[in-house]
């Protein structure tokens, strides 16, 4: 086949991939999204099979239907509160692919300096990205401690680190062999896992959207290496969308990102009331029902409680029963919810719930003052007080939503543990907060028929 036509269908592909990437910006066309994006990426695959003087075609074909099933089954499977943990491993293969690459063609690839050095920096990158993403996924898992792991040195140690694989990708460009390149490898490996130690479970998702930067950073270097412009343009564009996700996440939390790298944040801490011994004031759903059918204006602040308790469909229900009870029912979506940006806008999407019901942080935090109720869902550090009041706090500086200003705050809760942060929550015990302890989905159904009954 002519390279002019299989260039075009890159250029193609690559159109795809972008036109998909605009559309998931948006809840309403983020499916489509997901699948223009998937017909630029077949594009791109069946372009490359049809490359000429391709070798050993079956194999490739073969591997690409196994990752392919794989790849459909996980996904069919996993829960959404399990999807940071498969971004986090899926992310990973891709900066694993891009070193595997990497280290073949410095292996055997006749390519001058410059091109070198693009595919040492792919093998470096793409190791650190493929060890750290599997270690955020052991601690999304909790397979290792979420909390963090550090240790005196430690980042003197992850300096000599990063110079050490510096330098061995200096060495196997000059002598490539199979021993060196294990040893260029197995080094970037190591600190992209070292990385992950001492970050908490509360910046896990800003660690996961650096290394998806890192991954496409790997992925485009591979291209230049390879001449395939699809890898340069595709790579680029995850690389830098990454980037500004990380940026955007970090300013959320007001937070630098090498505060969130460096910072050790879910170091469990007090509050500032110290040992001082605090009590949760406990109310029962049938009072909860009735304070929400005669309230004026409802806010629900859903958290990841809410998604492991898959209780999103119940959310649905109990806002359609407070509409017609003539109740203004709204939502208050912090950008760090759950364990993924745009974590909450899927699951409340997934429940057919209008995207215009969704109020950020800026829209929403002047309301609270005005709101009779406002029902907490299993979120915890987005609305903690001590990010504006306690200056001792790791959080001291995240915007928060502002549900303390409410009449009335209900928060459902499985228990009296912190949050992920590991933070004690102040907004637990406020003279205006009562807790509703219990699963949400089961809380959520017992306040649905109270409700019917008020």
């Amino acid at each position: 086949m002519s390279l002019h036509i299989l260039y075009g269908a890159y250029f193609i592909a690559v159109f795809f991939i972008i036109l998909g990437l605009k559309m998931m910006s948006v809840p309403r066309t983020a499916r489509r999204g997901n699948y223009w994006a998937g017909v630029g990426m077949l594009m791109a695959i069946l372009a490359t099979l049809a490359w000429p003087g391709l070798q050993h075609i079956g194999l490739m074909i073969g591997i690409i239907a196994a990752g392919g099933a794989i790849g459909w089954v996980s996904a069919r499977k996993v829960s959404m509160t399990d999807m940071p943990q498969m971004v986090a491993l899926f992310n990973g293969m891709g900066g694993g692919a891009a070193a595997v690459i990497a280290f073949l063609h410095l292996l055997h690839g006749d390519m001058d300096a410059g091109l070198k050095a693009l595919m040492a920096l792919a093998g470096v990158i793409g190791s650190i990205s493929f060890a750290g993403s599997v270690g955020a996924f052991l601690k999304l898992q909790r397979l290792i401690n979420d909390r963090p792991i550090t240790f005196p040195l430690q980042q003197a140690f992850n300096g000599l680190l990063l110079l050490a694989s510096l330098g061995m990708a200096g060495y196997v460009m000059m002598h490539p062999s199979t021993e060196s390149l294990a040893i260029f490898l197995a080094l970037p490996l190591l600190l992209g896992f070292m990385m992950v130690l001492p970050i908490g479970g509360a910046d896990m998702p800003v660690l996961i959207s650096v290394f998806n930067a890192l991954t496409g950073l790997a992925v485009a270097f591979d291209g230049f290496g390879l001449s395939n412009y699809t890898l340069i343009i595709s790579g680029t564009i995850v690389g830098a969308s990454g980037t500004l996700l990380t940026l955007m996440m970090a300013k959320a939390m007001n937070r630098s990102l090498a505060n969130v790298l460096f910072g050790a944040v879910g170091t469990i801490v007090k509050g500032e009331g110290g040992d001082e011994e605090k009590v949760m004031k406990e109310r029962s759903v049938e009072d909860a029902a009735v304070t929400m059918a005669y309230a004026n204006r409802v806010i629900i602040i859903p958290g990841f409680g809410m998604a492991a308790a898959q209780a999103q469909h119940k959310v649905k229900e109990l806002m359609d029963l407070l509409d017609s009870k003539g109740v203004d029912v709204v939502f208050a979506i912090h950008p760090v919810a759950g364990r993924m940006p745009g974590h909450m806008n899927v699951l409340l999407a997934e429940a057919d719930i209008p995207y215009e019901k969704l109020k950020d942080i800026e829209e929403i935090n002047e309301d609270f003052a005005n709101t009779d109720v406002v029902l907490v869902i299993g979120a915890n550090d987005v609305v903690n007080p001590a990010a504006e009041k306690d200056p001792n706090s790791p959080i001291y500086g995240m915007p928060i939503l502002k549900a303390y200003n409410a009449k009335n705050v209900f928060v459902i809760k499985r228990g009296r543990g912190r949050g992920f942060a590991g933070i004690e929550n102040e907004l637990f015990f406020a003279p205006n907060t009562y807790m509703l302890f219990g699963d949400a989905k089961e809380v959520l159904a017992k306040l649905i028929q109270e409700l019917k009954q008020t």
